[in-house]
């Protein structure tokens, strides 16, 4: 359900682009992430960060597009987000006591500390190439073309991501359900 509050204005700005033109949907994933974040408020009092990040960005880059009815600069607005998310994984190896990546999922995964920079690593290197990715396809492909990759291709990287780190985990993961085996006999 998450996973879909999250794409929630991405899908709506493909419907409408879909239906209308890139104007029209542009308009749209910025009332849908208006939406979006109003709904957090709401409903749970607080508002996820990346949701803020995304809605500042969808103002800002969406309001540059359409005011000066140019498609560009929402095209940049995927490349810009994954590499502030980059910027911030990398910053998380020199602020604070764990990276990022050890924060968000050490209530579920215990793993010795140079996975955990590895996996943070990883993450970073996703998000830069993820940047670059959009831009070469916003640059070198039709605008459809573009629209189609935001929302298919990138979920379907990120999806593709996920399931290598979950396999590369996955030997961790039983070495440590092992020793916690062991220890307990």
């Amino acid at each position: 359900m998450k996973f879909l509050h999250d794409l929630f204005p991405v899908i709506l700005f493909f419907i409408a682009y879909k239906m209308y033109d890139f104007y029209v949907a542009t308009a749209v994933i910025i009332a849908a992430t208006i939406a979006q974040v109003s709904y957090g408020w709401i409903r749970h009092h607080k508002v996820e960060k990346m949701h803020l990040i995304t809605l500042v960005l969808v103002l800002i880059f969406g309001g540059l597009t359409l005011y000066l009815k140019d498609p560009l600069f929402l095209k940049w607005k995927p490349t810009v987000v994954n590499w502030l998310f980059a910027v911030v994984f990398i910053g998380s190896h020199f602020i604070g006591k764990s990276t990022l990546v050890e924060r968000m999922m050490s209530k579920s995964v215990a793993l010795p500390s140079p996975i955990w920079f590895r996996l943070n690593i990883a993450w970073s290197l996703f998000f830069i190439s993820m940047g670059i990715v959009n831009l070469y396809v916003a640059f070198n492909y039709a605008e459809e073309t573009w629209v189609n990759f935001k929302l298919f291709g990138m979920m379907g990287l990120t999806f593709l991501f996920v399931i290598l780190q979950a396999f590369y985990l996955a030997r961790f993961i039983s070495e440590a359900d092992q020793s916690t085996t062991q220890e307990e006999s």
